[in-house]
């Protein structure tokens, strides 16, 4: 076939100034980059060193068809450059490239040239009954997204990770950081990179939905085992304004006798934004304040804002020595903000989190002034980052023009913090973002689900976020409990949804409480939310809540368990129930229910009022419920009773982990 040829173990195909290259890229796996020649091998991206098959892929050259066999995974090009992707095992067509026309363009659209960069398109066919999953966390209350069209852009709940795990046996990450869209539509699949100097992406197949995610996470990076510590309980609100208050909130929590295993020092904690340090008006005496909480056996979070006011004592330095996200018009400023000392709005910068220098200088102002008084965990908060307006095509960053490498973003913020802790010699690492990228799982990046609202609604679609989540190889993943805006916690609607959010957290990777609870004040440094304690929701509340405070100190072994197969095998605690039962057709249907690990499988109440649910129990195992210690057969969908103290819970037959009181 003219035009293909093998170029050291990977197929290329020329036509005109175009170059397609396949190459093996990990078990099962093929890398594809396409542009105009020549490609470029160190364009930043998700994928670590390209890691080994175990197998010499195969190569062959025909009259009208060129293929590369890596394992399981073969990939076809035809006389006219159309890239098919197969299953060796059967011939079974797992995707394929389509024009978008007939004539043109083809499946890969290269767009006028602005420099090195253009706007690039990559379209694929669409199959009836694709299932869709993963993408990273979304508010649009989905899990299945075909039919979806998403932005490919950072947003406060709103994280965008481009892997999806398809339905007919294949995972697909499209290793671009650019701004863009994907389009999931009907008549077919369309990738869009607003900028970027070439197309480069990878797929993957296995048999199971397992087996994907240990392909995905192999080339991108698994997490460290979660520390033990940070399976407990955390406590958080908005916010805690000095250190006496914060301190007596853990004095109560050691009164009461409850687990507590963190809290939280929120934002406006320090002296100006930039500045990376205790406000010694609220906070006078830190280290006293870290022993105490060390006795007590918990860790203190503080926020950490990767933004920089323009009077703070580090933004002139860093400005100087171009450590600070540059514009392409206009003044180098990225948000408005309302910082401490300042009775008006006045705008801020973000520090270049992909410029070493840049983590370097942050990580030694945040050593100096919290780890060095023993803080030892990060909440990496605003991450995306918050800019506004949200106009990243006016960013310049280290790694490249804002357009082409925003996503990124979060992924080299949690670097830093890892890369610090680790010259540290700390082997503990867990930092709380708000976004987050393919691979920020290998930086001990933990993802919360933004600042949602306090209402069922909320809550329901929060179930698919995680579980979407966890199907983009994050397993660290956790929900402000009881939603972040608002929330009176004198209101019986609030009351109950408290409740059912707790019996909901109890299971998640993470069981944090955080929010910004009634009555509220306006943004500034003096707002805090009203109270946010376990026992702030009246004592009915606070005798449920406190039985899945215990609950959480029960199932934290079993927990920890499945936090070392996420490290060994990249699968997540919390996932949906077809990816342990992929042959039961009715897993793939449920979509408010999931797994944590597989012995425990957990239904939340996500409707006000509601003191009952149907719950589908997967075929191939005898469930028992946790509380009444009745058993049932799997492949069947029962209704359950579902009273406000507890949730429907239920343990595979046979499995030892301890859920009863």
């Amino acid at each position: 076939m003219r035009g293909a040829h093998e170029s050291d173990g990977a197929l290329e195909w020329n036509n005109g100034q175009e170059t397609l290259r396949i190459e093996p890229w990990g078990g099962d796996s093929l890398r594809v980059r396409a542009g105009f020649a020549p490609l470029v091998d160190d364009l930043p991206g998700a994928l670590v060193e390209r890691p080994g098959s175990g197998e010499v892929p195969e190569i062959t050259v025909e009259e009208s068809l060129a293929r590369i066999t890596n394992g399981a995974l073969a990939a076809e090009i035809d006389t006219a450059g159309m890239l098919r992707f197969v299953d060796t095992s059967d011939g079974t067509e797992l995707l394929a490239e389509q024009p978008a026309h007939f004539w043109w363009p083809g499946p890969r659209l290269y767009g006028s040239s602005s420099g090195s960069s253009r706007r690039m398109e990559q379209c694929f066919r669409a199959y009836d009954g694709e299932r869709i999953y993963g993408l990273g966390q979304h508010t649009h209350g989905l899990l299945d997204q075909k039919g979806t069209v998403l932005d490919l852009v950072q947003r406060n709940a709103e994280v965008s990770i481009p892997f999806l795990l398809s339905s007919r046996g294949y995972g697909f990450l499209w290793n671009n950081p650019a701004v863009g869209r994907v389009e999931f539509a009907h008549n077919g699949t369309r990738w869009v990179a607003d900028s970027t100097r070439q197309l480069d992406y990878w797929v993957t197949t296995g048999r199971t939905p397992a087996e994907l995610l240990g392909n995905y996470t192999e080339v991108t990076g698994r997490p460290p085992v979660l520390p033990e510590w940070a399976a407990g309980f955390w406590q958080s609100k908005l916010r805690y304004r000095s250190q006496e208050e914060l301190l007596e909130v853990v004095r109560e929590y050691r009164r009461r006798e409850l687990p507590l295993s963190v809290i939280v020092a929120d934002f406006f904690h320090w002296t100006h934004l930039g500045e990376w340090k205790f406000d010694p008006a609220e906070y006078p005496d830190p280290a006293a304040m870290l022993r105490e909480l060390d006795e007590a056996g918990v860790r203190l979070m503080v926020s950490i804002w990767p933004s920089v006011n323009p009077l703070s004592e580090n933004f002139e330095r860093m400005r100087q020595e171009g450590l600070l996200v540059e514009t392409e018009a206009g003044v180098p400023y990225h948000a408005p903000w309302r910082d401490k000392g300042f009775d008006v709005e006045m705008p801020v910068a973000f520090y270049d989190a992909t410029n070493p220098r840049a983590r370097r200088f942050v990580w030694d102002r945040a050593r100096e002034h919290y780890y060095d008084l023993g803080v030892r965990v990060w909440w990496l908060d605003a991450c995306e980052p918050e800019i506004r307006p949200g106009t990243p095509e006016n960013l310049r960053f280290a790694e490249g023009p804002g357009r082409e490498v925003f996503n990124l973003y979060p992924l080299r913020h949690a670097q830093g913090f890892h890369d610090g802790m680790r010259e540290e010699g700390e082997t503990e690492i867990v930092s709380l973002c708000r976004s987050a990228w393919a691979g920020s799982q290998r930086y001990g990046a933990a993802l919360w689900s933004g600042d949602i609202d306090a209402t069922f609604e909320s809550l329901r679609a929060q179930v698919r976020a995680g579980l979407n989540v966890a199907l983009s190889g994050i397993p660290w993943w956790t929900t402000d409990i009881g939603g972040f805006h608002g929330g009176d916690p004198d209101s019986e609607y609030f009351r109950e949804l408290v409740v059912r959010w707790f019996q909901y957290g109890v299971f998640c990777p993470l069981f944090r409480l955080h929010g910004n609870r009634d009555p509220r004040m306006p943004l500034g440094p003096e707002m805090t939310g009203g109270p946010n304690e376990v026992w702030s929701f009246g004592e009915q509340a606070y005798e449920s809540i406190r039985e899945m405070l215990f609950l959480r100190e029960r199932l934290r072994p079993y927990l920890m368990e499945q936090m070392r197969v996420a490290h060994e095998r990249g699968l997540p605690p919390m996932r949906p129930l077809f990816v342990d039962y992929p042959d039961d057709e009715g897993a793939w249907d449920v979509e408010d229910q999931f797994l944590l690990g597989p012995d425990v499988l957990v239904a939340p109440v996500t409707e006000y009022g509601a003191r009952e649910r149907s719950v589908r129990l997967p075929s191939g195992d005898r469930w028992v419920g946790a509380w009444g210690g009745r058993a049932f057969d799997g492949g069947t969908t029962i209704t359950t009773e579902a009273p406000l103290e507890t949730v429907p819970v239920f343990r595979r037959e046979g499995a030892s982990v301890e859920l009863g009181t």
